[in-house]
């Protein structure tokens, strides 16, 4: 198992997933990857990759292969996503134009065409995560916010006060998108864009989510508020709430 260490300073370096099932690819990418100060997982399949993700929490970006048995990187991608809005990269062949089409409108930040330059690569690695922010919990199996609350994105819940909450995909989604952005606003644009890609959702309704999300995380009687409204912009998590 791959292990995830702090670097001097303290803080987390980011964590890369590669998933492909071509063991040569794989050493490549992560040699590449380890020299450019990443930490990273790898995985043979999309059913082991999400073994790794359980394991070990989520990943910052995900380098997945299109084409693998058992669980191709489509499924892969649709199932991390019900619940986190990882960023992912795919690696696809010469000719899979309409896969790739497909892939960026549903899946992926970017894609890198077999075979591809290992520097290139990494420069698009670099690209997705300053567009997409830092993370500012640590991505631990379950991530801990303060004494308070817990997450748990794989599985869907929270750990409010030592009691398990079970939150829908939509809900677990908002909020891991809130807590990679915590101390930052995000707009309501940006939430339904990334919520809803392909559909029109309109603000409304990421309302109504926002505050059932509310009621699972913020304890009872004001002790413990997370998520702060900006009216007529977006939400905004608040780092070291209720600490």
């Amino acid at each position: 198992m791959d292990s995830i260490l702090p670097d001097k300073s303290g803080a987390e370096l980011p964590r890369i997933l590669v998933v492909d099932d071509d063991p040569a690819i794989v050493r490549l990418v992560r040699s590449k990857l380890d020299m450019s100060g990443y930490l990273v997982m790898t995985a043979g399949t999309g059913r082991e990759a999400l073994e790794r993700i359980a394991q070990n929490g989520l990943p910052h970006l995900a380098i997945v292969d299109i084409n693998m048995p058992e669980m191709d990187g489509f499924e892969f991608c649709r199932t991390v996503q019900q619940y986190a809005d990882l960023p992912v990269i795919l690696l696809t062949a010469m000719d899979q134009e309409e896969m790739v089409i497909q892939g960026i409108e549903h899946f992926a930040e970017d894609y890198v065409t077999k075979p591809f330059s290992p520097r290139e690569l990494v420069a698009r690695v670099g690209r997705v995560l300053r567009r997409m922010g830092d993370f500012a919990y640590t991505l631990d199996p379950i991530a801990k916010v303060d004494q308070r609350l817990s997450v748990d994105f794989v599985h869907q819940q929270v750990i409010l006060n030592g009691e398990t909450i079970s939150l829908t995909p939509t809900e677990t989604k908002i909020l891991f998108i809130l807590m990679r952005n915590a101390g930052r606003t995000v707009t309501n644009d940006f939430l339904l864009r990334r919520i809803w890609p392909l559909d029109e959702i309109f603000e409304d309704t990421l309302r109504v989510h926002i505050h059932r999300l509310r009621q699972k995380i913020e304890a009872k009687g004001g002790e413990a508020r997370y998520i702060a409204t900006e009216r007529g912009i977006g939400y905004r998590f608040l780092v070291k709430a209720g600490a």
